[in-house]
């Protein structure tokens, strides 16, 4: 089926539709070799065997089979999920490990997601953008190019309430250390947002944003730029 993952019903309406999955991974300790089939993905022999499949499938398996098992050991991650991860080999970007990034996010060249970032569904992220350490970018959510969203800092997602605006964080932006962004507010290109500030509103562009909620306390000047400068080579 189509859907229009621009649009917080059609996103919903994906969920739902979804069918859920709760994949594990089983480490057996037995003569597995008689009773395995091409229904269930396996790799092994002799004696050991790591299955893959859904929760249901390998636990009957178990079952049926536990006269021919030593012993064995079920991993997991998820229960009843609806929107498996991305396929980070299909990314042309530097992705560091413990960052969840789900399906259906766009993320651009040159790109770098520090560890513990979450980017959710529908998000897009920029060429040369950095979304540091434990930050997120919520369901729908547009980085631009350029930009480095600080550790810990939450670009809200428009899923639920739903609404017809996402947020938009233009090219060149610095959102500083655990700032906020609400739904629907939109940061105009080259502006820079202050460390633990939460944004309610608007902001134009070329300006520098700070406080709860924030207000434009002055323009981008030479020494801004200079304090908030990019380095390339983090995103080689």
């Amino acid at each position: 089926m189509n859907y229009n993952f621009t649009d917080p019903y059609e996103l919903a309406r994906y969920i739902k539709e979804a069918k859920k999955s709760t994949p594990v991974k089983a480490y057996i300790n037995g003569d597995m070799k008689s009773c395995l089939s091409e229904d269930i993905e396996y790799y092994g022999n002799e004696n050991f065997y790591i299955l893959f499949g859904e929760s249901d499938v390998i636990s009957k398996f178990i079952l049926a089979n536990k006269d021919k098992i030593k012993n064995f050991r079920i991993e997991n991650d998820r229960r009843n999920s609806a929107i498996p991860l991305i396929d980070l080999l299909n990314v042309d970007a530097r992705i560091e490990p413990g960052a969840i990034i789900r399906d259906k996010v766009t993320i651009g060249k040159n790109a770098v997601v520090m560890m513990g970032a979450v980017i959710n569904i529908g998000a897009e992220i920029g060429e040369g953008t950095m979304i540091d350490m434990n930050a997120v970018v919520g369901a729908r959510g547009k980085i631009g190019n350029r930009v480095h969203l600080g550790a810990g800092a939450v670009v809200a997602g428009v899923l639920e309430p739903p609404s017809k605006n996402p947020c938009e964080i233009c090219d060149d932006v610095l959102i500083g250390a655990n700032a906020v962004i609400l739904e629907g507010v939109k940061v105009g290109k080259g502006s820079v947002v202050a460390a633990g500030s939460v944004v309610v509103e608007d902001v134009p562009a070329g300006v520098v944003v700070a406080g709860t909620p924030a207000k434009i306390v002055k323009h981008v000047d030479d020494k801004t730029k200079d304090k908030t400068q990019l380095v390339e080579d983090l995103r080689k």
